[in-house]
């Protein structure tokens, strides 16, 4: 059995990490070899970048003032890094081992939050993700659909603060989602919707259907 990139997409608050985490305990109850990685900050040099991407900038003496941002171009830099990093050390080498990789996030992410969200050129990005992935796609991408109100009303309730890109207004997140909705219309052999809105039941059960649907050769 070959080795498939299976990414898991959506705006925030949707339940991808949850429900990647429990798509990873079914297909190994399967007897399928898994691994489960993120972007930004699946690897070591990866982590940095996730710290710098999200987190706040601290006051320190003779450093950075506090809340300065991250230029949009730099942003959409840093991410291009960490996937070529991520590329190279894990999802290349996993993929040729014959793994079964679940990722939260791949370029679909930097094509809604970077390209639609933030407004950058779009050939610049597709640019980017190509020099990053070295032409690497996702097998399968999982799009969970979820208003994004509702999203950000879960990530308030289940986190005692939000990173960088979750403070964004709510106006950015609904161009994400646009983003994501247009992307699901232009590559439906690629990405498929989800209701993210139904009970974590119902959502894991339609996932599990879809790759037995998509993808050969599972038991």
């Amino acid at each position: 059995m070959g080795g498939k990139l299976i990414v898991f997409e959506g705006v925030e608050g949707c339940g991808k990490t949850s429900q990647m985490l429990l798509c990873g305990e079914w297909l190994q109850s399967l007897g399928v070899s898994v691994v489960a990685t993120r972007e930004p900050g699946g690897t070591e040099l990866g982590l940095h970048l996730r710290r710098l991407l999200l987190e706040k900038v601290e006051n320190k003496p003779f450093g950075p003032a506090q809340g300065k941002p991250v230029a949009e171009v730099t942003e959409l830099l840093l991410y291009a890094a960490d996937r070529s990093q991520h590329v190279e050390q894990e999802l290349k080498p996993n993929l040729a081992a014959g793994k079964y990789i679940l990722c939260d996030r791949y370029t679909d992410s930097t094509i809604a939050y970077q390209g639609y969200g933030r407004g950058l050129n779009m050939s610049l990005i597709n640019q980017l993700n190509n020099i990053a992935t070295g032409g690497l796609e996702s097998d399968l991408t999982i799009w969970l659909d979820v208003d994004v109100e509702i999203g950000l009303t879960r990530k308030r309730g289940s986190e005692p603060t939000l990173d960088r890109i979750e403070q964004e207004t709510i106006a950015f997140h609904r161009r994400v989602q646009q983003g994501y909705t247009e992307l699901a219309a232009s590559y439906p052999e690629r990405i498929v919707r989800v209701d993210g809105s139904l009970s974590k039941e119902a959502v894991q059960q339609a996932i599990q259907e879809i790759l037995r649907g998509h993808l050969k050769g599972l038991p």
